[in-house]
């Protein structure tokens, strides 16, 4: 029996759709998820080859450069000896992966499949060794290279005095191709050759070894430096789009540095050898940034500067392979092609790109139309245009392309006035479009037409969308009008944008604004900076002007208005675009106030609180649920500490005078506290001194200020009093170190220099036993 299908069911395939396309979407953004291959590869490591031959693929379709995975691949099929899937595993990957393990890895293989031929064997070995030197032979890391290809001649068979001359003298050309070359084993290697010409001749070794030493020498200290910048690169990183972490943009600033190094030739090689390596840094940098297109790029750029056209061109076409969404690549590609004379070729990248679907359509018609012209002249660009004008995704910006171009180059303004003409049937709801073709009719200066223009663009358009217009109409008519015409456009402007007088009357009004925009000529204006600073908040405000506030009455003062907690005021309509504080709820700031907490505005700054032993004003501001939070702070305070705080003068306003209370600080008299057998500090009722005019200013009579060397002397004997009495119970406060204070000492400095300065008792000398200035 078919079923039939419920209304609840669509929803559940459409459910299903969207689960489909959201996995699809997570498929494709985890398909560069490195630490998925990772374990993919694993995996694949413990199964069969016949088992992770799809794994491989399915690893190296995604990572094509990814030198491990190809060297785990290929040792996989060595393992099972099949050798000519072996072959054409190193046929795919040996030239786009210049790494020294996967080519030893190569060597191997050969090696082995040779070693039962004799001499045909030795040949081949040995061309497989000169194949492997000519890419890889520059390597920082071919140093065993370089020795296995030594040892290997060392071992070939010599059945007579010839042979054994020849051997000789290939072992002695790879020795000195090896010590000239900066790699990790370059001391190594010059240790053997000296070894190996001692052996030969002395009497020759001398000679050669004297020839090459400065060659070594400065072979080792290039080496040196190109091991810093080789350090810094992660051999092990897989190629993944950029994504614009800082360990992508670290790798590539480090692949930067060292391309640059190798580009200056720091060992004054001849051209050829010094070209091989910074091909062989490209290689080996697009193997790790194989989605940057700046370095394909670079690449083919540099090929092309250095005269190899050719070279340059197969790095543009591996580079489209890589990155075929690149329309940037392209475009580089066909203006490499058009200058080297290539019109056809050139051509083809071109058509490439409007065949393709690119993101950006119009360009490409525009840059190709521009293409024909230089190359096929204006009947093909003209006949090109038709065309593209049919086109469904032909954009006004191909119009204006055209015209444009038929003005500038082929001096026909007819022919570019018919275009924007066209066009205006199409794009008459483009903004962009009308006042490009302003630009042009202002060109020719077609004031006429330049008003008409205006005129049916602006009947079409909606307001959201003339305000640009409106604009440069203004500013038409202000060049080619009169001021009646101007105040004419200006005041429809103004009706067109703000709407009708009771919407906005305050904006239709004439202000200083209007005359400053009609009395301005490009970087000359009739006002200062700050004029033009004070009208703009003008016209802000009375553009909402009309906007009344919320203002119910306040039992502390009028024009309050109560939002609860937040304090904060804004306008009648519940507008949240701007909010305004309230003023009349600022209090002075209280550090000792527990967050989350009110101060009442009924409770002035001078009012008293009676749980608090403070004669400070400011700390009496703190009641309700303040009050506890600051008795249960006091029990804790040390007395020195509320003496202290009990000695601070009320603050006007937010920012105390800090000469004031630093002057303070400096006269007060610390009480001493008593520890108590517990470890507790006891407190001591100790009557508060409360400064007077004199003291406040500082003067040295009010209160005595001992000199420093008693004060050091009390610190010494209540030191040794501490150090031969460890058991007693009382220390006072005075005598212990004072703290690492670093505002502390930071105003005791200035208060040094103020006294330097002026000649007067220095604050700061109470504290460290000296006395800076005179005390009479």
């Amino acid at each position: 029996m078919a079923s039939v299908e419920t209304p609840a069911s669509v929803p559940e395939s459409t459910d299903k759709a969207a689960a489909a396309a959201a996995a699809a979407a997570a498929d494709a953004v985890d398909k560069y998820s490195v630490e998925a291959a990772e374990a993919l590869a694993s995996e694949a490591l413990h199964l069969p080859i016949a088992d992770a031959a799809p794994m491989y693929e399915q690893l190296l379709a995604v990572f094509p450069t990814a030198a491990k995975f190809w060297k785990q691949y290929v040792e996989a099929l060595m393992t099972v000896n099949n050798d000519d899937a072996t072959k054409q595993i190193f046929s795919r990957c040996l030239l786009s992966c210049l790494h020294v393990p996967l080519w030893r890895c190569y060597i191997r293989f050969i090696r082995k499949v040779n070693e039962k031929k004799g001499v045909e064997g030795h040949e081949e070995t040995r061309k497989a060794f000169d194949f492997m030197l000519s890419y890889v032979g520059s390597d920082i890391a071919s140093g065993p290279v370089w020795m296995d290809y030594i040892t290997f001649l060392k071992s070939l068979p010599a059945l007579n005095a010839v042979e054994e001359s020849q051997r000789m003298t290939a072992v002695r050309k790879a020795y000195q191709k090896a010590i000239v070359t900066p790699t990790h084993h370059v001391e190594q290697l010059w240790r053997d050759y000296e070894n190996f010409e001692n052996s030969v001749s002395r009497q020759l070794a001398k000679g050669l070894v004297s020839e090459y030493q400065p060659k070594y020498n400065s072979a080792r200290a290039v080496y040196k430096e190109r091991k810093k910048y080789v350090d810094e690169i992660d051999w092990n990183m897989l190629a993944v789009p950029p994504t614009g972490s800082s360990k992508e943009e670290s790798q590539w600033m480090a692949w930067k540095r060292l391309l640059a190094f190798e580009k200056v030739n720091p060992q004054r090689i001849d051209t050829v050898s010094a070209n091989k390596r910074i091909v062989l840094t490209y290689e080996q940098c697009l193997m790790y940034l194989y989605h940057y297109p700046d370095i394909w790029h670079d690449y083919a750029t540099w090929h092309a500067k250095s005269g190899s056209m050719e070279a340059a061109i197969k790095v543009f076409q591996r580079a489209l392979k890589a990155l075929p969404e690149s329309e940037l690549l392209r475009y580089a590609y066909a203006e490499l092609e058009e200058s080297r004379g290539a019109v056809q070729a050139a051509k083809k990248v071109y058509e490439s790109l409007l065949t393709d679907g690119t993101h950006n359509a119009s360009l490409a018609h525009i840059q190709y139309i521009r293409f024909l012209r230089r190359t096929e002249g204006v009947e093909a660009a003209r006949k090109y245009f038709l065309d593209a004008r049919q086109s469904p995704n032909c954009t006004y910006h191909v119009y204006v392309a055209y015209a444009k171009m038929a003005l500038c180059l082929d001096k026909e303004p007819k022919v570019a006035h018919n275009v924007f003409e066209a066009g205006m049937k199409r794009f008459m709801q483009e903004p962009a479009y009308i006042l490009e073709y302003a630009d042009f009719l202002s060109r020719m200066n077609d004031d006429k037409n330049i008003r008409a223009l205006f005129e049916r663009a602006l009947s079409s358009l909606p307001a959201e969308a003339s305000a640009e217009v409106w604009k440069r109409f203004v500013q038409f008519e202000q060049t080619y009008g009169d001021l009646a015409s101007v105040l004419k456009v200006e005041q429809r402007r103004k009706e067109a944008l703000f709407g009708t007088v009771e919407d906005g009357g305050s904006v239709l009004e004439g202000s200083l604004q209007d005359v400053v925009s009609r009395y301005t000529f490009m970087d000359l204006w009739p006002c200062s900076s700050r004029d033009l600073d004070h009208l703009s908040r003008q016209e802000w405000l009375s553009k909402n002007i009309s906007k009344k506030l919320e203002k119910p009455a306040l039992p502390g003062g009028p024009g309050f208005v109560d939002r609860g907690s937040s304090g904060l005021t804004s306008t009648s309509n519940g507008s949240a675009d701007i909010i305004h504080p309230n003023t009349s709820l600022m209090v002075i700031y209280d550090p000792r106030q527990k967050p989350g907490t009110t101060i009442p505005s009924s409770v002035g700054p001078g009012v008293s609180v009676p749980s608090s032993n403070l004669p400070n004003p400011i700390v009496g501001s703190a009641v309700g649920s303040s009050t506890s939070a600051l008795d249960d702070i006091l029990k804790v305070t040390p007395p020195a500490l509320v003496a202290f705080l009990a000695n601070l003068p009320t603050v006007e306003g937010p920012t105390p005078d800090v000469d004031i209370i630093l002057s303070i600080c400096l006269q007060s008299n610390i009480p001493a506290g008593q520890m108590g057998k517990s470890g507790t500090m006891t407190k001591q009722s100790v009557p508060v001194h409360a400064p007077s005019v004199s003291e406040v200013s500082g003067s040295s009579k009010s209160r005595p200020m001992p000199s420093g060397s008693s004060y050091k002397q009390t610190g010494d004997r209540q030191s040794r009093k501490r150090k031969g009495q460890d058991d007693d119970d009382s220390v006072t406060v005075q005598s212990q170190p004072l703290p690492r204070d670093v505002f502390r000492i930071r105003q005791i400095q200035k208060a040094r220099v103020t006294s330097s300065q002026t000649g007067s008792t220095s604050y700061g000398s109470a504290f460290s036993g000296d006395l800076s200035g005179s005390t009479g």
